[in-house]
């Protein structure tokens, strides 16, 4: 585990922000099950648009969700992953209007996503103060790649060979 960045914060692996990386991982793919649970039975059935952008959506959540645990930190990615979150609480907002109180209450699966998404908003959020500058993050990996061609040049002047 790495004790600290070039800016002064834990690294990817402190332990705050493993915590918040798995709440906003988790978020985003209980947001995008519910999405799919709703649109999966409608695709098709006549002109409402919301389950083919639902499908479209919640597969980009669980995709935002997987990156999320997987990539070095990117500020960018965190962006997304609270935009993608975002866009579906003002949705459900901009769908329903004013009565957004009343649909709340009649389908549970909407508090679910809801109560997923604010969460997944506020942990990305986080996530994204949380992470140094993207320009940081590649120049690391810049680092790390040009240890690894100067490793590789010592094993060829040495006469040995890369399998």
């Amino acid at each position: 585990m790495r004790a600290s960045n070039a800016d002064g914060r834990g690294g990817r692996d402190a332990a705050t922000k493993r915590v918040v990386r798995m709440v906003a991982a988790q978020a985003a793919a209980v947001s995008a099950a519910v999405h799919l649970l709703w649109a999966w039975p409608r695709l098709g059935t006549g002109g409402d648009p919301r389950p083919a952008v639902f499908v479209l959506g919640g597969a980009f959540a669980v995709a935002v969700a997987v990156a999320t645990l997987r990539a070095p930190e990117y500020r960018r990615l965190y962006a997304l992953g609270a935009g993608t979150l975002a866009a579906f609480l003002l949705g459900y907002v901009g769908w329903h209007g004013a009565a957004v109180g009343s649909a709340l209450a009649t389908e549970p699966l909407a508090i679910v996503a809801k109560g997923a998404e604010v969460v997944g908003v506020v942990a990305f959020l986080a996530l994204y103060r949380l992470a140094p500058p993207t320009s940081v993050v590649l120049e690391r990996r810049g680092d790390t790649a040009d240890e690894g061609e100067r490793e590789g040049d010592g094993d060829a002047a040495e006469g040995g060979s890369r399998p």
